[in-house]
Formats: structure tokens, C-alpha cells, sequence
């Protein structure tokens, strides 16, 4: 069969004009992009390779004078030090409890606020309270009216059925950092796990409860595979915040006695401002970077696998 010029001219011409329409799409997209792209790499990526930078080289602001590249000195150093070992095991042990108080009483609680009781609005205003008070006041609340070993309301409690006080942040003073930031964030769990139970199909419940189920079979077998997703995200969301506390160790313990309460954010405060090191701060702030990012990978890969489910 023979294509006329004719013909083939009709063929290229839209070809051509589909192109250059393409050509203009992609340049205006880029364009819209391109703001958001550079903010993303003035914000993120310019601190990082910053970061890198300082982590290679002597400088310490005690010492203005003493600056050069030091290679591997700094990494040295920070991987030798006993401190940092201490300081990955509290982050771990911090995120860890934290998350098993918040997931595993914040499940409770929504399961509980989701029924009906006299004084169910009032109960759940006094749980979401906490969320809203900032990390400094909640931390100077605990260590000044309720963990006081001398006036704190929890002594005053031990000391009325006969029992000693504990001096909870010369004692327990990673124990004392985990209620406190497990009291902060308790009511974020209870809402967003409350949320997913109230949008459980009520058919569903109703369905159960006439074949008999009681609450424990309710709660196994119907509530808590709907509460997969919601669990989840809120892992995932709480696990990012709890990496980099740094407030209430700082109001409470500062990181004591000793190693005891430090975790990767205080160490690098400790290292950048308590002893001026801005090569080993970078070091240690590249670990905690390294750590954050394995951490997101995981659980992203199981906030996908429940999304799949």
C-alpha cells in the first residue's frame, strides 16, 4: 500500500504538535517543582554535607586556633568512646518503652472510650489534656510537683502508706524519662487508635455479639486486626519524635548522673555545646542520622505490609 505525501504529512504534523505540547507539560511542571525542590535541598542537604565536612576535620571551639582535616580522628574517637555504646542503648530502650506504654495503654483506652459511660466526654478531655502542654512545663511539672523525693506529690503518696520515697532522677533517671515522655504522648496513641475503632463497621460487632462472642473474642478476633494500620502509623509517627528528645532530659536529668539518661540527641548536645567538640558532634549527629534512617526503613517497609493486608 502506497502513503501519499499528502497522508503522511496529516500523520507527522500532529506527531510533532503532541511533542511540543508534551515538551511545554514537562517545563511547567518542572517549573512548579522546582521552588519546592530547592528549599527541600537548601533545608536538608546543605546541613547534611555541612555535617559530613566538619565530621573529617579538628575543630573545637575551645581551641580556634588547632583546625585542619583530621581524617578518621573523629570517628575514631566517638567509636572508642564508652559513651556512645550508652547512648544508642538508651535511645533504643527510651523508643522502645515508650512505645510499648502509649500502643499498648492507648489500645486499652480507645477500646474503653469507644463504650458508653456517665462521664465518658470529661474522661477523655483529662487523657488528651497532656498532648497540649509543651515538653518543658510537662517536665518541669514532674520533677517539681510530682517527683520530688521531698514535696512531690508521689512521695507524700509513699510516705502515707509507710514506704520510703524514691528519688526518682538520682535513682531511675531513665525510668522517670520514660513515664514522663509516655504521660506526653499517651494521649496522641488513645486518639488516633480511638479514631480507628469508631470506624469499625458496627455490622461487624453486632454480627459477632450474636454468634456469641464475648469481649475478649471481640477484642482478638474483630478490633485489634482493624487496629493493624492505625498501630502502624502511629509506631511509625511516635518512633520519629522520640529519636530526637532532648527537652526533657535536659529539664530533668541533664543526661545524669553521669551516662545514665543520655541518649543520641544529648550526646550531641553534650559534644557541641558542653564541650565544644563540633567535629565529634558531627560524628555522632551522622550516627544518629544513620541509626533514624534504618529505623524509617523498617518501618516503612511494615507500614506498607499492612497496607497490603
Amino acid at each position: 500500500m502506497i502513503i501519499s505525501d499528502q497522508e503522511l504529512s496529516q500523520n507527522v504534523v500532529p506527531a510533532t504538535a503532541t511533542r511540543r505540547k508534551s515538551w511545554r507539560d514537562s517545563v511547567g511542571v518542572l517549573s512548579l517543582k522546582t521552588p519546592a525542590i530547592s528549599a527541600l535541598f537548601i533545608w536538608s542537604i546543605i546541613p547534611l554535607l555541612m555535617t559530613i565536612w566538619f565530621s573529617f576535620r579538628r575543630y573545637n571551639l575551645m581551641a580556634p586556633d588547632r583546625t585542619g582535616f583530621d581524617g578518621l580522628g573523629n570517628y575514631r574517637y566517638l567509636l572508642t568512646d564508652p559513651s556512645l555504646a550508652l547512648a544508642i542503648w538508651n535511645t533504643v530502650l527510651l523508643v522502645g518503652s515508650v512505645l510499648a506504654i502509649t500502643i499498648g495503654l492507648g489500645t486499652l483506652l480507645a477500646v474503653l472510650f469507644d463504650q458508653e459511660f456517665f462521664g465518658r466526654g470529661i474522661a477523655r478531655l483529662l487523657v488528651l489534656a497532656p498532648f497540649f502542654i509543651m515538653p518543658t512545663v510537662s517536665a518541669l511539672v514532674w520533677k517539681n510537683m510530682l517527683m520530688n523525693p521531698d514535696n512531690g506529690f508521689l512521695a507524700f503518696t509513699m510516705r502515707s502508706v509507710g514506704l520510703k520515697p524514691i528519688n526518682w532522677f538520682g535513682v531511675a533517671p531513665l525510668t522517670a524519662v520514660i513515664i514522663i515522655v509516655a504521660w506526653q504522648w499517651l494521649p496522641f496513641a488513645v486518639l488516633t487508635l480511638l479514631t480507628a475503632v469508631q470506624s469499625l463497621d458496627g455490622e461487624r460487632k453486632e454480627a459477632a455479639r450474636m454468634d456469641g462472642a464475648g469481649p475478649i473474642a471481640m477484642f482478638r478476633y474483630i478490633i485489634w486486626p482493624h487496629l493493624g494500620r492505625a498501630i502502624a502509623a502511629t509506631t511509625m509517627i511516635e518512633s520519629i519524635f522520640f529519636l530526637a528528645i532532648f527537652a526533657e532530659i535536659y529539664v530533668t536529668t541533664s543526661g545524669g548522673p553521669g551516662f545514665a539518661s543520655t541518649n543520641l540527641s544529648f550526646l550531641i548536645y553534650r559534644y557541641a555545646l558542653m564541650e565544644y567538640d563540633v567535629g565529634g558532634a558531627s560524628v555522632a549527629g551522622l550516627v544518629a542520622i544513620v541509626l533514624a534512617n534504618i529505623l524509617a526503613l523498617f518501618l516503612m517497609r511494615s507500614f506498607a505490609r499492612n497496607l497490603d493486608a
